[in-house]
């Protein structure tokens, strides 16, 4: 049963991002493809360290959110922008440490630690802009990632970092997004259907 809670949140996870897809090609918003590439590098190392660990079920949940940062990323590069931030050097770098002092001290865990910390650093820009442009944040993909990531934790057999970090670390920081977003929406006046937000920024 677990198992099949885990392909769950697997797929939840890769859905998440369809409302986000949807505003890229209706260009309700412009993805940074180097951004977009930095955060898949991020999950991609921490689900590769996460199944090395033997922890597949949190592997899955990663994978999902891998392929969500690489379908963001192919649609940025026609739809998207294009800016190398400092920020960015700094991510991929620490995430290359972190596979390094994975290999050294053969613990995955350091990587998947490395990754949901820069991670967290990342986030911040993105909490900003919530609370600041809460109009121009797909709230729904937040919502359905926070669940994928509660799914996981669900799933889990026994609890440990390798399987554990990540995944509430996700549920906690989409849910705060999600949340953050519905509040300052309702608080400004602003519908929380992406439809008709869509029609208010055109009028």
């Amino acid at each position: 049963m677990k198992n099949y809670i885990a392909y769950m949140a697997a797929a939840l996870a890769i859905v998440s991002v369809v409302p986000y897809l949807i505003d890229i090609v209706r260009r309700r918003t412009k993805p940074n493809v180097v951004s977009w590439s930095t955060w898949a590098l991020l999950t991609g190392v921490a689900m590769v360290a996460t199944f090395a660990a033997g922890e597949p079920r949190a592997g899955l949940l990663l994978l999902g959110s891998t392929i969500c940062s690489v379908a963001v990323l192919l649609l940025g590069i026609k739809y998207g922008i294009a800016k190398l931030s400092i920020f960015d050097v700094l991510c991929w770098t620490s995430a290359m440490v972190g596979v390094i002092l994975w290999q050294i001290f053969d613990s995955p865990a350091i990587a998947i630690v490395m990754s949901v910390a820069v991670d967290l650093i990342g986030m911040l820009p993105t909490l900003r802009h919530s609370w600041l442009e809460p109009k121009e944040e797909t709230w729904q993909t937040f919502v359905i990632g926070s669940i994928a990531a509660i799914l996981t934790i669900v799933s889990l057999e026994a609890y440990n970092i390798n399987n554990l970090l990540y995944p509430v670390y996700l549920a906690l920081a989409n849910g705060a997004i999600a949340c953050i977003v519905v509040m300052r929406r309702k608080q400004k006046g602003i519908p929380l259907s992406r439809h008709v937000v869509h029609e208010t920024l055109h009028e």
